[in-house]
């Protein structure tokens, strides 16, 4: 790998029934779109349908943390990025960020940590070496980007004290 960005994944459009009684796009669908996004890196490392059927494993969220930083509307175009933040045999962390593919805003960022699932026995196991040779590959050059602001914010508010 030698771009030295977060990975650039499919892109796709705020549909009409995304839309809210806002006007603009409603927050589960942010979900839906990074759940979408998540599945191309996902493919990327790997681990896609034919993975999953003859692995009989997967990736299961553990959690998930997304930021709202400007409306997106019907018809408007979104590009997605990826950018791993670490990882270890069992885990990924990585942040997506979902830009205005025209006008080239954040219009929100989701921050990832996945675990690695045996479907047979419903448990947390190591991924197989191909798929952690791959990450080792995109994060030796993800580890030199600056990391996100939105990794690892916490909500809460100051004491009023």
């Amino acid at each position: 790998m030698q771009d030295p960005s977060p990975l650039d994944l499919p892109q796709d459009v705020v549909r009409p029934e995304w839309i809210d009684y806002n006007g603009h796009m409603n927050v589960a669908y942010y979900l839906l779109a990074f759940d979408h996004a998540a599945d191309a890196f996902f493919d990327v490392l790997g681990i896609n349908e034919t993975y999953r059927r003859t692995a009989r494993s997967t990736t299961f969220a553990a959690e998930c943390h997304i930021t709202y930083q400007r409306e997106v509307v019907a018809g408007d175009p979104l590009r997605f990025t990826v950018q791993i933040i670490g990882f270890d045999p069992k885990r990924i962390h990585f942040l997506q960020t979902m830009h205005h593919a025209v006008q080239g805003y954040v219009a929100a960022t989701s921050e990832w940590l996945s675990l690695h699932i045996d479907l047979d026995r419903r448990r947390v196991t190591p991924m197989p070496k191909p798929i952690l040779d791959r990450l080792d590959e995109i994060y030796a050059v993800h580890q030199h980007l600056p990391r996100p602001v939105e990794a690892g914010r916490a909500i809460g508010l100051a004491s009023r004290t």
